[in-house]
Formats: structure tokens, C-alpha cells, sequence
């Protein structure tokens, strides 16, 4: 034989090979869903058969396919099939409430360490098997993520920023609202700095840390001990430094920010992403389609906390009014980055609203005028792009890690029930089910 002819019939089998169906191994997973929503197609299919080999989906295909000898079978025929949801803004060693004002006085890093281990569970549980952590206490999501990834917890893949980066007194100051006589004076390894080379310092100490990402405090914020929620908080040269440093490390970096000048001072030096943006204009918004700057709305952050500001004694006197002003904002704020075209990303900042609720974000997504395929998108292949993990997870697809989520019905007849999660796999390891 030639040849040419021997490369002929190696393309032949080859061809035939993978038109075949793939066999069967003992140990799959066969999945029939009812409906699959895969990250990326703007319209459902289904009854399809999603087929589970160790950590990676192998096939996708439609109708239900019998399961062989040595298969596991999971029927989820009256569910939607859906990626794995991914949270651009999380915080999981806090949770907004009357004693988080007393909580660094009263707890070790120890007690920090057990609540995020709870507080990540609940989250994977809700579907939510990769999450941002955009500021931690103690780095306490650094050994978290590291105790996930090795196996020895059960937690959503964490992507963590650790201590967000502020200046004095700013949003991230851990200090604020301290008396004079236990108050210290914090510096780049606290993540307070002043000038840029202490702001350089701190991206580094970051990465000395083990951070993933970069997170600043560019302006004011509601929850903070102090009188402004959206003042400017650092000079457009800190933040230069921050991101020329970040850029040098392989870092993102999110931008807190609600208001205008302070926001526009970040898009401009280069930030990833805006998180929350309330006091958004055109001006900015014509900025950020330039720079490519993304949005993380969190919409349910702002719902959540206006809703408490209206019980006595759940927020000091000076947060309840920054609360009252802000928090109504920024579902009309999404609605004009969307209607601008903004690049926009699931995030939520939970943490501040109860863990484990994340999947509320979706219904003020839809309120808001995303369509729900689209908001559905944002949360799994759209985030997976923003993260650079696109060649591995948000999307249902062959080859890529089995990260799937299903719902009972059709979510996008009604979004709300993104919040009825009940089966989730992570790395082809169910951890629930029905």
C-alpha cells in the first residue's frame, strides 16, 4: 500500500471513529435531562443525555440514551440542565447582620475559617460551583480555596482577592470606627495604603500571600463605619500603581465603586471590573465600552440592604442612611449599564445578603431588562470568559470538567426558579441530588 493510501485510510477510520457514538465505559454517568440550557446557545434543547466520564463530560447528545451494565444513571427528565453557576462577587467569611460591627473584636481566625467553611458549602449546594471572593478577613479564603482544591473540603472553586486594598479610613480600612486607645495604624500588609509605592507594595504582598486577584476600594461604601458612601477614596495615581502592579503578577483587578468620579478614576487606570456602580453615568458608561471594562451589578446587595435599613438597629445610624440612599439605586443603574452596553457579569456580593441565596440576583437581573437566557449566560459562560477559564468550565459541552447544575421546570418561563437548584456536580462528583 502507498503511501497516500495508507494516510487515506487512517483519515477514513479516524473519520468513522468519531462519527461513531462513544462507547460506553463502567463508571459513567448518564445524565437525561429534560431540557438543556449549555451556556452558550440562545435557546434550550432537549431531552438530551449528557454523558459523565470521572471529572469530564464526554458526550452530549439528544434523546435518552440507555445506561449499560456498571453505569450510573441520573434522571433529571423533568429538569433543566444547566453549566455550573459561577459568582463574580462573594464574601465568604462575613455575613452582613447587627453583630458584624462586634465580630472582629470577638472572633479569632479560627471562627472566620469555620464560618466561610459553612458559608461555602451552602454555596455549592445552591449550584454555585465557582465564586469570586472580592475581600476576606485573616486570608482566610487562601486555605480555603487551597483545602478545596485538594479535595479535603466541599466548596465552590474559589478565585480570592484575600484583604481588599484601601487607603486610610477608606471602605476597607479595618480600623473604622475603632476607639483611639485599640486603634492602629494599618499599612500595605493590612491592605491600607497611601501613595503608590505603598499601593504597589501592597498588590505584591498580595501575591506574597497567595491572592488570585486584585480588589480596591476606589470609593466609598455603604457598610463601612463612615460618613460617605461614594467620595473618591484613592488618586488616579494609586490606582495606576495598583494595576501596572497587578498587570506585572498576572492579576485582575475589581474595582468597588459607587460613585461617579471615583468609579471613572479606575475605569480609566485600568481595572477589570466595576463592582456594584451605583452612581453610574453616560460618561462612564462610554468609558467602560472603551476600556472593556466589565460590570459586576449586585443588584441583590443593594435590594438587601434597603430593606434593612428600614428595621431599628439592624445597621448603625451612620450605615442605615447610606443604606437608605444607595441601596434603592442600583437595579436602575443595571438597567442602564445593559441598555448601554456595558459588558455585565453575574455577581452578587452575598455575604452582605444571607449565603446560599445567591440565585436571587437572577430574578433583578430579569426585572431589570436582561432576558433570562442572557442573565442565565452572564453566570456561566460569559463569567467563564471574564475569569479565562472558558476552555475548561461554563459550558455543557464534551471535553470540558463536569460542572452541572439542574432545576425542576423551565427557568426561562419563570427565572425565580434558578433559586430551586437541586442537583449539583462538581468535577463529575454529585454533592446533590433530587
Amino acid at each position: 500500500m502507498t503511501g497516500a493510501c495508507m494516510r487515506a485510510l487512517c483519515a477514513g477510520l479516524l473519520a468513522l471513529a468519531l462519527a461513531a457514538p462513544l462507547a460506553a465505559e463502567p463508571g459513567d454517568v448518564l445524565i437525561h435531562a429534560g431540557r438543556l440550557i449549555d451556556g452558550v446557545s440562545d435557546e434550550a434543547r432537549g431531552p438530551v443525555t449528557v454523558r459523565v466520564r470521572a471529572d469530564r463530560i464526554v458526550a452530549v447528545v439528544d434523546g435518552h440514551v440507555a445506561a449499560e451494565s456498571g453505569e450510573t444513571l441520573v434522571d433529571l427528565q423533568a429538569h433543566t440542565l444547566l453549566p455550573g453557576l459561577m459568582d463574580m462577587h462573594t464574601h465568604l467569611t462575613s455575613e452582613s447582620g447587627p453583630a458584624a460591627y462586634v465580630d472582629t473584636f470577638r472572633l479569632n481566625p479560627a471562627d472566620y475559617a469555620y464560618r466561610a467553611l459553612v458559608n461555602a458549602g451552602k454555596t455549592l449546594q445552591a449550584g454555585f460551583t465557582t465564586v469570586r471572593d472580592l475581600g476576606d478577613s485573616h486570608n482566610v479564603t487562601i486555605s480555603l480555596r487551597n483545602a478545596i482544591n485538594a479535595g479535603k473540603v466541599e466548596g465552590p472553586r474559589i478565585h480570592t482577592a484575600a484583604k481588599s486594598i484601601a487607603t486610610t479610613g477608606g471602605h476597607a480600612d479595618p480600623t473604622n470606627g475603632w476607639a483611639d486607645h485599640i486603634r492602629f495604624q494599618p499599612g500595605p500588609v493590612h491592605g491600607v495604603v497611601n501613595g503608590p509605592y505603598a499601593a504597589r507594595e501592597a498588590v505584591r504582598q498580595r501575591y506574597k500571600d497567595g491572592a488570585d486577584l486584585i480588589k480596591v476600594t476606589a470609593t466609598g461604601g455603604v457598610l463601612s463605619v463612615a460618613a460617605s458612601g461614594d467620595n473618591p477614596q484613592f488618586m488616579a495615581d494609586e490606582l495606576e500603581a495598583i494595576v501596572a502592579t497587578a498587570r506585572d503578577y498576572g492579576f485582575q483587578v475589581a474595582a468597588h465603586a459607587h460613585g461617579r468620579d471615583g468609579m471613572l478614576r479606575a475605569v480609566l487606570a485600568g481595572v477589570d471590573s466595576i463592582e456594584h456602580g451605583t452612581y453610574m453615568d453616560e460618561t462612564v458608561i462610554a468609558a467602560m465600552r472603551d476600556q472593556g471594562t466589565w460590570y459586576v451589578p449586585t443588584i441583590l446587595a443593594g435590594r438587601w440592604v434597603s430593606e434593612k435599613a428600614e428595621i431599628d438597629g439592624f445597621f448603625p445610624e451612620i450605615v442605615r442612611i447610606k443604606a437608605r440612599t444607595i441601596g434603592p439605586l442600583i437595579q436602575a443603574t443595571f438597567t442602564r449599564a445593559w441598555e448601554g452596553g456595558v459588558n455585565i457579569v453575574f455577581g452578587t456580593d452575598t455575604g452582605v445578603s444571607p449565603h446560599g441565596e445567591n440565585a436571587r440576583e437572577f430574578a433583578l437581573m430579569v426585572e431589570g431588562g436582561m432576558p433570562p437566557m442572557q442573565a442565565l449566560h452572564s453566570a456561566t459562560s460569559v463569567a467563564a470568559r471574564f475569569l479565562g477559564i472558558d476552555d475548561r468550565l461554563g459550558r455543557v459541552e464534551a471535553g470540558l470538567i463536569a460542572d452541572l447544575v439542574a432545576v425542576p421546570g423551565n427557568p426561562l418561563d419563570d427565572i425565580a426558579l434558578m433559586g430551586a437548584v437541586d442537583f449539583v456536580m462538581k468535577d463529575g462528583r454529585v454533592v446533590r441530588q433530587p
